[in-house]
């Protein structure tokens, strides 16, 4: 009986040695980790020093209302049918863009929440 216990002890021993290599190896590993992220951070912070002058905080309202992106929508699927037309030369339009800026220039017109449209220079 007192070899079944002694070699129970041992096999206990080694398995807390095992849990505490494991654990030192870890530590390794998060300390190899560390340094780099130290040296991104240093990085970033020298880079908002320099753009903090101009720092603004964004909205967090929408820009478009729901109302003009079904304006775009429907637009989309007038275009991809072939029914959309231009406006002054009545030519079907093929760009996705135009498309967009159609949808988009019909629902200011209409007065719904759209930002205003880029001034040409």
């Amino acid at each position: 009986m007192t070899t079944k216990k002694a070699t129970k002890k041992s096999t206990a021993k080694k398995a807390t040695k095992k849990s505490s290599t494991k654990k030192a190896a870890s530590k390794k590993t998060a300390s190899k980790k560390a340094p780099s992220k130290k040296t991104a951070s240093k990085k970033t912070a020298s880079k908002k020093t320099a753009s903090k002058k101009t720092v603004t905080k964004k909205s967090s309202t929408r820009k478009y209302s729901p109302a003009a992106s079904k304006n775009v929508e429907t637009e989309m699927h007038e275009m991809k049918k072939g029914t959309l037309k231009s406006g002054r030369s009545g030519k079907k339009v093929t760009s996705r863009k135009q498309a967009i800026a159609i949808g988009l220039s019909e629902a200011r017109k209409s007065g719904k929440k759209v930002p205003p449209a880029p001034k040409k220079s």
